[in-house]
C-alpha cells in the first residue's frame, strides 16, 4: 500500500506528464521503460520538496519505499529513488546492501546504475571501507554485468585515495569481456584516475590489451592535454 509520501509524488508527476517528450524518452533509453516525460531540470524542480530534510522518511522506511518506486512504470520514480537514496548514503551500511544490491540489479540500466555506483554505493565503501573488500569481491564473481560496472565505478570521485591496485585487477580481470558496459565503464574509471595520476593510467595501458574502446576512453584526458 502506498505511503502518504508516495501517494504526494505520484501525484505531483503524474499532473506534469508530456506524451510527446515520454515518447522521446523511451525510444532513447530503448524501449526499455516507460516516461511521464517529464524534463530532468522539471523533474527535480518538482520533486525538491520531497528531498527536504524536514521531508524525508524514516531511515527504517526507506526499503519499503525504494521498492514501491521500484515498481512503478514510469522511470521518473527510479530516477527519484536514486536521489532518495542519496540522501540517506551517509547512514546506510552494511544492512543495507540487500537494497543497493536491488536497486542495481532491478531494471537495470546506465541511467540509474551509474548513479547508484558513484553516489550511494562510492559513499557507503568511504564510511565502512571494511565493507569493499567482500562486497566487490562477490560482485565481481555474479556474473551480473551491473554489479560488475559498479565494482570498477565505484571510486571514480575518490581521486587520490582511489585504490589502484584494485580498480587494476578488477579491469584485468574483465579483460577480453565483449559487454559494451563493461569496456565502457573500465574506460572511465580509468579516464578519472587518469585526472589525478595520468603516467600510470597511461603505463597501465600500455602494458595490458584493453578492448579499443576501454583504451580510448581511458586516454581522451591524457590525449587532449598533450595536444
Amino acid at each position: 500500500m502506498s505511503s502518504k509520501y508516495i501517494k504526494s509524488l505520484i501525484a505531483v508527476l503524474s499532473q506534469n506528464d508530456n506524451p510527446g517528450n515520454a515518447l522521446f524518452m523511451k525510444k532513447y533509453m530503448k524501449d526499455k521503460f516507460g516516461f511521464y516525460g517529464i524534463q530532468t531540470k522539471t523533474r527535480r524542480e518538482l520533486t525538491k520538496k520531497f528531498l527536504n530534510k524536514d521531508s524525508l522518511p524514516p531511515l527504517e522506511k526507506l526499503p519499503e519505499i525504494i521498492k514501491e518506486l521500484w515498481n512503478m512504470p514510469q522511470r521518473e520514480f527510479q530516477y527519484f529513488g536514486v536521489g532518495l537514496m542519496e540522501k540517506f548514503a551517509g547512514k546506510l551500511n552494511k544492512k543495507s546492501l540487500p537494497l543497493v544490491e536491488f536497486t542495481i540489479t532491478e531494471k537495470p540500466w546506465w541511467d540509474t546504475v551509474d548513479s547508484i555506483a558513484v553516489r550511494v554505493v562510492g559513499e557507503i565503501f568511504r564510511n565502512h571501507p571494511g565493507l569493499i573488500l567482500p562486497v566487490t569481491e562477490k560482485w565481481m564473481a555474479s556474473g551480473n554485468i551491473w554489479l560488475q560496472r559498479t565494482a570498477v565505478l565505484f571510486q571514480l570521485k575518490y581521486k587520490s585515495e582511489t585504490d589502484t591496485d584494485l580498480l587494476f585487477r578488477y579491469v584485468l580481470e574483465l579483460e577480453g569481456s565483449k559487454e559494451f558496459f563493461i569496456n565502457k565503464a573500465i574506460g572511465w574509471a580509468l579516464r578519472e584516475y587518469s585526472k589525478t595520476n595520468p603516467g600510470l593510467v597511461l603505463e597501465f595501458v600500455s602494458s595490458h590489451n584493453l578492448a579499443p574502446l576501454s583504451k580510448r576512453e581511458a586516454l581522451k584526458v591524457i590525449n587532449n592535454s598533450s595536444q
